[in-house]
């Protein structure tokens, strides 16, 4: 009695520690490229604009045009790049569909050879396959993941991407404009902030990854201050000469 509830123990646990994060869905990547491009390419405009030597309000419009624009570009360009994806697979979906219907023998026999490959018997593998081609939508489904690398029922949307393109791209964009809006008269106070933002945004993506917190941090923070720098260099450079 004892063995088997230690067993049941062990069973347990291993389910409850063998988890994984969701890296099929589709709104991680947009979400955290949002929020750094929001960060890096607001600040880098707004420190360009401001090495120019123009106004402070110059400098504000300049950060919320970008803002706006930046966070609609990038909305539409995910929705897009999703939707044209998404759209690609179904139609391989529909091809792999009419295969079943049209040569469900050959793709019985192709499954089974697949099995095969991976070491199951020859006689077990094509019982395996014949018995799981049973149902159209599930033999679909075994294909698409055997063959294409991909699960019908778990295709990014679209319009979750746009979304949290849209989102994390305006919140990002916000934090260098922000000091201005509540009353900072100089551009240091939109720097400082922001690089705090791209070494929190850089340590929170180390929660989804292998990372450490202080690596990805850091790395953010080296490539945001470095983007801003070049461009308030550059700002300063065509100011002068304009």
């Amino acid at each position: 009695m004892a063995i088997i509830e230690t067993e049941a123990s062990l069973h347990e646990a291993h389910r409850d520690n063998h988890t994984h994060r969701d890296v099929n869905g589709g709104w991680l990547r947009p979400a955290v490229f949002g929020a750094m491009d929001g960060l890096v390419s607001n600040l880098a405009l707004m420190t360009g604009v401001a090495g120019g030597s123009v106004t402070q309000h110059t400098i504000v419009i300049t950060g919320l045009a970008g803002l706006a624009a930046g966070a609609f570009s990038m909305a539409a360009g995910e929705y897009t790049s999703v939707a044209s994806q998404r759209e690609l697979v179904q139609a391989e979906l529909e091809v792999e569909r009419t295969e079943l219907r049209k040569h469900p023998a050959d793709e019985m026999e192709e499954l089974a050879e697949l099995y095969e490959s991976r070491g199951v018997e020859p006689a077990l593998a094509r019982e395996v396959a014949r018995q799981l081609s049973h149902d159209p939508e599930q033999a679909l489904e075994i294909h698409a993941r055997e063959e294409l690398g991909i699960d019908p029922d778990d295709l990014p949307s679209p319009t979750v991407a746009a979304g949290s393109s849209f989102v994390s791209f305006a919140l990002g964009a916000l934090l260098p404009v922000l000091p201005y809006l509540l009353g900072a008269t100089t551009l240091w106070p939109a720097l400082l902030l922001a690089l705090v933002g791209l070494f929190g945004c850089g340590a929170l993506v180390a929660r989804v990854t292998a990372r450490s917190w202080w690596y990805s941090g850091l790395r953010q923070l080296v490539l945001g201050g470095v983007a801003a720098a070049l461009t308030y260099g550059l700002g300063a450079a065509f100011g002068a000469a304009v």
